[in-house]
């Protein structure tokens, strides 16, 4: 389908936050596609290329994205693995899977502002008694199609468990 005006184009489905707000999934062996890229102090050179490589792939296999859910874990300042909710293994692709109790948080905002939710996401989680060692990213639309829905929803993610009391007593 083919507009004549860039915004009527969507390449991002429209982010409904409520469903990911201060929740708890439990997920076993769920599926995600893997791939790589490249930053410079945190910010992404290639996402795009490598989102279309990673739908080429998906789209040959004829697989699902469940939610459009696409997890990045920034593994350095150089550096973001991106992992996409896949419902079937992807020829060709990095297959991994994700386990455990994940707890989310949706803000609304500049990019910018990441580094202010991640302290409010570590803060809330921690009043929740969670501890956990690595956060994933998950920034919903890209920049055209959050300018035209007029909202940029980010969700913070991290796999969480419990923290047990440590205190050791004598008597």
């Amino acid at each position: 389908m083919t507009h004549s005006r860039e915004m009527d184009l969507v390449c991002c489905p429209e982010f409904t936050p409520a469903p990911w707000e201060n929740k708890i999934f439990e997920w076993e062996n769920k599926r995600f596609l893997k791939d790589h890229v490249y930053t410079v102090f945190y910010m992404p050179l290639n996402f795009g290329k490598v989102m279309k490589r990673m739908n080429g792939k998906v789209e040959a296999a004829g697989a699902i994205m469940p939610d459009w859910l696409c997890l990045s874990d920034h593994t350095s300042m150089w550096s973001m693995d991106l992992y996409l909710a896949v419902d079937k293994d992807i020829p060709g692709g990095i297959n991994t899977t994700l386990n455990g109790k994940f707890y989310s948080r949706v803000y609304e905002g500049p990019f910018r502002d990441t580094g202010t939710w991640r302290k409010d996401f570590e803060a809330k989680a921690k009043s929740k008694g969670f501890a956990y060692e690595k956060l994933y990213i998950w920034y919903t639309t890209c920049p055209k199609c959050a300018k035209k829905y007029g909202k940029n929803y980010v969700v913070i993610m991290a796999a969480v468990e419990k923290k047990t009391n440590s205190l050791n007593q004598t008597s």
